[in-house]
């Protein structure tokens, strides 16, 4: 239920002959616009799941994360503001839950039904928070599907816009995982079975999500029958919808290959999520949410991410190579026909990428796993996300530290010296 403060589109090369120097300004552009805009990182929180926060996200200039308070709310807290007597009439407000630099989202309770409800103040006082709103706004009045979190109501006012969602207290996906003391590949077809759904059903109304994270798909309620949401659509925009099915011919890297609508441009997102033709400022589609999927499964199998590096242009570089492996544990505990799933997502030729539609389809999600090992993989998920967030607070000083120095050399380099 974030959101993102503007929708940038990054600076045009207008040299059309030169395609390689158009190439490498691109990736320096893209590479020097997420390091700038790199949140100042934080002691790593004691939860490892905290290392998947919302913390990690990286938006383009102009745009800011939303971060979402992760704290105990006391008997009888409320929240201090002044709320528009419309809504306070129809609500009770109860405590703040997340915020944004236009935005803050606060748990209320209708006052006649008793229901829960997350509340979303809007600050549209400026254009451009005025622009970040319609645009959300214009998302969550089109949506209505059970694996898609649902919009109730509007209010709206000259200097705020208060937007009433249904409330998900059962936690992210993976607060979900490292809760469940046994957690098997049936699990996790489950739960990416509801995420596909969520996401199809975004794509057939032409809508890219392109923050598709754990952080971001949460569940309604605590219990094991629980319905999967997907939230967050600060990010979310009309276009890019694949008109067509995948086509094996379709040349590495050749937006071309699929017959789609190609009309994003704008680098957004969570870096370790991002498909290869974002980092590569090339127009892109709906394909890049698939990618994002096939990072969520390694993720959410094995407690570690399929690309990682010490820096962020390191980072860029391996999701640029595409090179990942399913190496320690759980791993060899881990059926071929999950491994076939992620392949068919991590595909670096967006072309070539699995659609929701197809992914639905594919035998492991379409079985629920049922040919898989019962094994229980909670040990060592466990074990991954407490040794990567050891990591991630081992190299945060130095991280903040050499991070303008990083920049400065990435700035100084002549157009076509970035060497991959």
């Amino acid at each position: 239920m974030g959101c993102g403060t503007g929708k940038v589109l990054p600076s045009q090369n207008g040299n059309e002959n030169e395609e390689k120097s158009k190439r490498d300004v691109s990736v320096l552009q893209s590479l020097v616009a997420f390091a700038m805009e790199r949140d100042h990182h934080e002691e790593s929180k004691k939860n490892v799941s905290g290392f998947f926060s919302t913390k990690s996200r990286r938006v383009p200039a102009g745009q800011t994360s939303f971060r979402f308070e992760k704290q105990q709310e006391k008997s009888g807290d409320t929240y201090k503001d002044k709320f528009d007597a419309r809504v306070s009439s129809r609500y009770r407000i109860k405590a703040l839950i997340g915020r944004g630099s236009f935005s803050r989202v606060v748990r209320a309770e209708h006052r006649t039904s008793r229901r829960p409800f997350a509340i979303k103040l809007m600050e549209v006082e400026t254009p451009q928070a005025r622009e970040v709103c319609a645009a959300e706004l214009a998302v969550l009045r089109r949506v209505h599907h059970a694996n898609v979190v649902r919009l109730v109501e509007v209010f709206q006012c000259p200097r705020r816009v208060y937007v009433v969602l249904e409330l998900a207290t059962g936690g992210d996906l993976l607060d979900r995982v490292l809760s469940r003391g046994h957690y098997t590949e049936r699990d996790a077809a489950q739960a990416l079975r509801m995420v596909l759904a969520g996401v199809g059903y975004l794509h057939s109304l032409a809508i890219t999500h392109r923050d598709l994270k754990p952080e971001n798909l949460l569940y309604y309620h605590p219990g094991v029958d629980s319905r999967l949401l997907v939230t967050d659509f600060g990010l979310a925009t009309f276009g890019g919808a694949e008109t067509s099915g995948r086509n094996p011919s379709a040349q590495s890297g050749d937006i071309n290959g699929t017959s789609s609508t190609w009309s994003l441009r704008t680098t957004c997102g969570t870096p370790e999520y991002m498909a290869p033709e974002l980092v590569l400022r090339k127009p892109y589609s709906c394909a890049v949410d698939m990618w994002a999927v096939g990072v969520i499964a390694y993720i959410i199998l094995s407690g570690a991410v399929p690309f990682e590096d010490d820096t962020q242009t390191q980072l860029y570089r391996s999701i640029l190579r595409g090179k990942y492996g399913f190496r320690g544990n759980p791993w060899p505990s881990v059926s071929n026909p999950a491994k076939d799933f992620i392949r068919a997502l991590l595909e670096s030729d967006p072309g070539r990428r699995l659609r929701a539609e197809q992914a639905s389809r594919h035998p492991w999600i379409l079985t629920a796993a049922a040919g898989s090992s019962a094994r229980n993989l909670h040990r060592s998920i466990s074990r991954n996300l407490r040794h990567r967030a050891s990591r991630n607070s081992s190299r945060c000083h130095s991280r903040t530290t050499n991070s303008a120095a990083d920049v400065r050399s990435i700035a100084e380099r002549p157009a076509g010296t970035l060497a991959w």
